[in-house]
């Protein structure tokens, strides 16, 4: 961190430490069961206005000193028991506290929607909580899959141990528009700038809450506070004391359809929390968990599209599967004729007397198809021992009664898979935070860093692609080479002289396909080794031969992009942030100021970003203020705006006003209107990396000007051309039209077209109506209207080469000069590279960039939840999300979320003492998915999840029978994703406190 930043903290922390005072008021007491007079262990007694608070012990009882003058205000609170505040007017003061279990719903007190305390029926915006009981007794197999229940949530699960969050449309599997804060720390992969799930987060012993906002909350988060934001609060060690500890096993892949065989899974974890003599506390919590990931099963054709035999049900020569790697290296057969390595090889290859397969390929009888080396199984090649490890640590001393001083440390580490641009394998990965915190009752002070490495971990597809590349005998060119001199062979073999099959394609086209058909499965079946011992051959068999295949692939593990499949990252983040209620200054009505300095230390040794020479550093900064007054007694309003600027853009002013009116008690109306507005990510910025078929580059100026995107010729004809174009391009030649006709469906690209890119913004309009209806049911709607300006998109460009002296000769008849540029150059794609004496290699990159044209959506969902005799509690929600306009079929959309859904929970925590159950039944409708891995359709589906409870209060524990998808069809969360099974776990949680 900036030496002259850490000095700034270091003195603000010791400028607001100041001297101890004596207790003046103490008081004493004792919690009961209001119903049946037992003892509440573990009752929280916080004293209001204050850091201070204790714990009732064993038997109810409590004391607490408090350094000021009565009176003073006692807030008592209990797991699953009303809220009560007790003033306590003399010291030596003595109470006799009841406590009757909670019975109404919507008393939840949240801090998220506005930073400051409100009960949740009061938020100005739509507000989601979990609270402990929420947790402790979700239907999810985890705390974490249970978000998924609430209102206006989607997911996207790239691994059982790695799901990803989002709301109001434009989900990913890598979500840059949502914002996750664990104990107010930023929890985005530095180098990513996406959450990254629980990976390291805290158990669920060890969580006190979870808040959810849909929604832009920019004008009090910040940057990336766009679609919404997630705020996970951990358990303070001075309120919940003592020995816990969960442990968990059961089975998954049950039923599947796959080829996953039912696998064991484990859960471990542990939480001890000490307070001594009221001062110091701290906490340990370990978990650690193993399991057979969900596997990447799909045959999804990227390419079906251009299927040749579509018409007649026959497979797709080409196909590009979301799930089998190697593929991926392609070509079109109709490219060959202009390759002069193929017109050597195929001299080479006589047929006969006089007659090789060149004699075939100059009589065009080289179809306009694309074909693909044959793939592996994604299970070989990517590991799919889901691993995590985490350790979650705190250190609290309460410098007095209103100044608390902490250190937290969540470290997580081991394996996932994730899908990006690609198939990632994360391997023996870590991301590691640490905070210190300086907070009274109305402020704070924290500063914090995030580390990542990324270990081991490598892209599935590269790999594919080294292990093929580096097989003797040429590897993917050759070995597509000679596919095409095969596929011509098969003509020979069957008696066709040359150009026959091009003739009969024009004559009699369905004829022409069945032959064309047979010539495919003839050339893979030579190039593949036909069946017989493939040790020779490639790709390698892994069925037949996995003791080799298992040597090359390690082999090829070594060495990070562009040598090898690994990429190295070791990014960091460095954050301050602050925030003062002016509550004790005041008394008129609510302010709040606050702000927040960024710093990311990006370091992947060149191969993910250019900071080969020694890293890059990006500094953001913002400040914020807020206020809010109740005009009337119905009537309250409220704004707040944020200042943000990014050393790379220009400043961002975000404003949010809001009302809410309460026309009689428990109904409320709200509404709202806020901007929001997201930086380009980092690899938005500064990306450069390699992606086989392309380069994807960071959309500022720099990344431009470094590749010539623009650029012109020697003789002053441009060279660029947009993605689009360059297809219709191909297409043309591949279909007979000549070079004079197809050069006309070229688009240029020149600097005029250049737009580095900018943020994103969003202006959102939100009406709601909060309400508790008779004490028994709880009414939440909400209706929303967005609308985003310079939406951040990436544009792919292919740059040909000129003509040399080498490329003339063929290419005289076009009346070409040496300078011109060489169309032949952008009739196969392959990412742009910039060689080291400055040359260029390659033709595609895609960068980043901004719409032009507005983009709008808006939703609904509406929420209820029905109190039942004897405890019993039904509920559910439903959600509406459409996106209204504003994209080009040139442009991904990356909507990515269902129009649809909703679910349906029904439960009893205590149907007796000792048993409580729990069920919810979620469905989706399909749903179109685009993203630049995959674009096509993710199919509906429904899920039942269910768990019994019994308490054994011998033990203080709990044992958990659950499921989850108990209806056993496997089902996937976006396009690319794994396939999602059936799970079955038992767990026993074990709490000293029974809390």
């Amino acid at each position: 961190m900036n030496r002259n930043l850490t000095k700034w903290i270091l003195s603000a922390f010791l400028t607001l430490i100041w001297s101890f005072s004596f207790a003046q008021t103490t008081v004493s007491g004792k919690v009961i069961d209001a119903e049946t007079g037992e003892p509440l262990i573990g009752t929280q007694i916080l004293v209001k206005g204050t850091v201070l608070g204790t714990i009732s012990d064993v038997n109810g009882d409590f004391a607490l000193s408090v350094q000021s003058d009565p009176p003073v205000t006692l807030v008592i609170t209990y797991v699953g028991y009303e809220r009560q505040e007790i003033e306590v007017t003399a010291s030596g003061q003595s109470l006799d506290i009841q406590l009757a279990e909670s019975t109404l719903l919507g008393q939840e007190v949240v801090v998220s929607a506005s930073r400051v305390e409100e009960n949740i029926l009061q938020s100005p915006v739509s507000i989601e909580k979990m609270d402990i009981l929420a947790v402790q007794n979700t239907s999810a197999p985890s705390y974490y899959e249970g978000i998924a229940n609430l209102k206006g949530v989607d997911v996207a699960s790239s691994s059982i141990n790695f799901q990803i969050i989002n709301s109001r449309g434009f989900g990913s599997t890598g979500n840059t528009r949502f914002v996750q804060l664990i104990d107010g720390m930023d929890t985005q992969a530095p180098a990513l700038n996406f959450p990254i799930g629980n990976l390291n987060g805290p158990s669920v012993l060890d969580v006190e809450s979870v808040e959810l906002i849909p929604g832009a909350s920019s004008a009090l988060y910040g940057p990336n506070a766009f679609n919404g934001i997630l705020l996970i609060n951990s358990k303070n060690p001075f309120e919940y004391q003592g020995l816990s500890a969960f442990v968990k096993t059961g089975v998954n892949h049950v039923g599947d359809n796959a080829d996953q065989d039912p696998a064991l899974m484990n859960t471990f974890s542990a939480r001890y929390a000490k307070a001594i003599n009221n001062k110091f506390a701290f906490k340990f919590n370990i978990t650690y968990s193993t399991a057979d990931d969900w596997h990447g099963t799909s045959t999804f054709d990227r390419n079906a599209a251009n299927n040749p035999f579509a018409s007649i049900g026959g497979t797709n020569p080409g196909a590009d599967r979301l799930h089998l790697h190697g593929d991926e290296a392609a070509i079109n057969l109709a490219i060959f004729p202009f390759s002069s390595t193929f017109g050597a090889l195929a001299r080479s290859r006589n047929f006969g007397p006089g007659l090789s397969a060149n004699n075939y390929a100059e009589q065009g009888d080289l179809p306009n198809h694309v074909v693909s080396v044959t793939p592996w199984e994604e299970k070989y090649l990517a590991d799919y021992g889901a691993e995590n490890l985490k350790f979650n640590t705190g250190l609290f001393y309460r410098l007095n009664d209103d100044l608390e001083l902490s250190y937290l440390y969540n470290g997580g580490f081991g394996t996932s898979i994730y899908t990006g641009a690609q198939r990632y394998s994360l391997t023996d990965f870590s991301i590691q935070q640490h905070r210190l915190q300086l907070r009274a009752d109305n402020f704070f002070v924290r500063t914090y860093a995030t580390i990542e490495n990324s270990g081991d971990s490598y892209i599935t597809e590269f790999l594919a692609l080294k292990m093929n590349d580096n097989r003797s005998g040429g590897g993917v060119s050759t070995w597509l080479a000679t596919y095409g001199v095969n596929y011509l062979e098969y003509f020979n073999n069957e008696g066709y002289q040359p150009g026959d099959i091009a003739a009969l394609r024009q004559s009699d086209p369905t004829a022409a396909l069945l032959i064309d058909q047979a010539a495919h499965n003839y050339a893979r079946e030579q190039n593949d080794g036909n069946g017989s011992d493939v040790t020779g051959y490639f790709p390698l068999d892994p069925v037949r031969n996995l003791e080799e295949f298992e040597r090359i692939k390690n082999e090829e593990l070594d060495g990070t992009i562009p040598f090898g499949p690994k990429f190295s990252d070791a990014t960091k983040m460095y954050q301050t942030d602050f925030q003062y209620d002016f509550k004790n200054q005041i008394d008129f009505m609510e302010f709040q100021m606050g702000g927040s300095y960024r710093i990311f230390d990006l370091r992947s040794d060149g191969t993910i970003f250019p900071d080969q020479d020694g890293g890059i550093q990006i500094s953001e900064y913002g400040a914020y203020m807020q206020a809010g007054k109740r005009v009337s007694d119905n009537l309250k309003l409220s704004g707040s705006v944020r200042f943000d600027k990014n050393e790379n853009f220009d400043g961002q002013v975000n404003p949010r006003v809001s009302a809410v009116y309460t026309v009689a008690d428990n109904h409320n109306f709200r509404a709202s209107v806020q901007t929001g507005f997201r930086n380009p990510t980092t690899q938005g910025q500064y990306i450069d990396l390699n992606t086989i078929s392309t380069r994807l580059l960071g959309g500022l100026q720099e990344n431009y000007d470094r590749y010539d995107l623009a650029r012109t010729s020697s003789t002053g004809e441009v060279l660029a051309f947009t993605g689009g174009s360059v297809n219709a391009f191909r297409n043309s030649i591949f279909s007979g039209n000549g070079f004079d006709n197809a050069i006309q469906e070229l688009e240029t690209f020149t600097t005029g077209d250049i737009k580095p890119v900018v943020p994103e913004e969003v202006r959102s309009v939100e009406v709601g109506y909060k309400s508790l209806i008779g004490n028994k049911l709880l009414v939440d709607a909400v209706y929303y209207h967005n609308t985003y300006t310079s939406f951040i998109t990436q544009v792919r460009i292919v740059v040909a080469g000129e003509h040399t002296s080498e490329s003339l000769p063929s290419a005289q008849a076009t009346g070409a000069q040496e300078g011109d540029a060489n169309y032949l150059t952008i009739l196969n794609g392959s990412a742009l590279t910039l060689n080291s004496d400055g040359s260029f290699t390659g033709n595609t990159a895609q960068i980043y960039s901004n719409l032009d044209d507005e983009v709008t959506s808006q939703g609904a969902a509406i929420g209820l939840t029905y109190n039942l005799p004897r405890g019993y509690t039904i509920g559910g929600n439903y959600n509406w999300n459409r996106l209204e306009g504003g994209f080009t079929e040139n442009n991904l959309t990356e909507f990515n979320t269902p129009e649809h859904k909703y679910n349906i929970k029904f439960g009893n925590r205590k149907v007796t003492d000792k048993f409580g159950f729990n069920i919810t039944y979620r469905w989706q409708e399909a749903f179109r998915w685009e993203s630049s891995f995959a674009i096509g359709d993710v199919p509906s589906y429904s899920t039942l999840d269910a768990q019994v409870s019994y308490k054994l209060d011998e033990f203080k524990s709990v044992l958990k029978l659950g499921g989850s998808n108990i209806m056993g069809d496997p089902y996937n969360q976006s396009l690319g994703g794994p396939n999602i099974g059936t799970m079955y776990y038992l767990s026993l949680t074990f709490d000293e406190l029974m809390n």
